[in-house]
């Protein structure tokens, strides 16, 4: 069994937003797979959706808390299901725009949501996929991190951001 938990911050006004890039991916995923709709789980704390595929079930899931404590929802599926794999979809600042990079038994790099996780599980030992949101100009945003993240992406960005899903979407399947 597989988990795949895509980060953002739950509700319609953080939709679209570059800290939501793991909940788009996921989304897509699950269109792109024929996953049923996603459903509220309490017991979870998170949307889930699960199906079957070439042989491995697979649950897709998004946290219902804000990124920063991403950790609670996933150490409640991790300890129940006992996955045999955990992948964390999620937006990279300190990637270009468009950059995919994936790791495994890493740190958090600062990832705030990451970081929840880490210290929840209590374990690196999970593969990260982490999705460039950072455009050229990034290093001059020093003190607006936080509000940047949480800003939609323009229409240019948004082809980039849509094609990047697509090869991530690959590299799951």
């Amino acid at each position: 069994m597989i988990i795949i938990v895509g980060l953002g911050n739950p509700g319609e006004k953080y939709k679209n937003t570059r800290h939501n890039v793991g909940f788009q991916t996921i989304d897509e995923f699950a269109k792109e797979n024929n996953f049923p709709e996603f459903g509220l789980s309490k017991k979870f704390n998170a949307l889930i959706s699960e199906n079957i595929i070439n042989g491995k079930k697979i649950i897709l899931a998004k946290p219902q808390t804000f990124m920063n404590n991403s950790g609670k929802p996933v150490k409640t599926l991790f300890s129940f299901y006992k996955p045999k794999e955990l992948i964390i979809v999620h937006d990279d600042i300190d990637l270009p725009l468009g950059k995919i990079r994936i790791s495994k038994n890493r740190g958090s790099a600062g990832h705030k949501g990451v970081e929840s996780i880490i210290k929840e599980i209590g374990t690196k030992d999970f593969t990260r996929i982490r999705i460039g949101i950072s455009p050229a100009f990034a290093k001059a945003l020093a003190g607006e991190v936080e509000k940047f993240v949480l800003q939609k992406f323009d229409k240019e960005e948004e082809k980039i951001i849509k094609q990047v899903i697509q090869e991530v979407i690959k590299k799951l399947s």
